[in-house]
């Protein structure tokens, strides 16, 4: 489960409490309760990064580097 990817389809709360992540995993998606330090809206891209037990995971918002649209990344190309 760390490191694997996900959207909020439950904004979290923060501290106020938890939201709703669909991730892949296994070859297919699962839904888990999802705990963040700060408030994140639904939609928002995610990074597991603790499993709590229970379907309960730690996530952070996240932006893949490699579909960043800033331009060529590693100064490839």
């Amino acid at each position: 489960m760390i490191g694997c990817t996900g959207v909020l389809v439950l904004g979290t709360r923060g501290a106020g409490g938890p939201g709703e992540v669909l991730v892949r995993v296994r070859g297919g998606s699962e839904t888990f309760l999802a705990w963040s330090a700060d408030p994140l809206p639904p939609g928002a891209s995610v990074l597991v990064i603790d499993f709590r037990g229970s379907r309960q995971v730690d996530v952070i918002e996240w932006t893949d580097p490699l579909n960043a649209s800033s331009g060529m990344a590693g100064g490839a190309g």
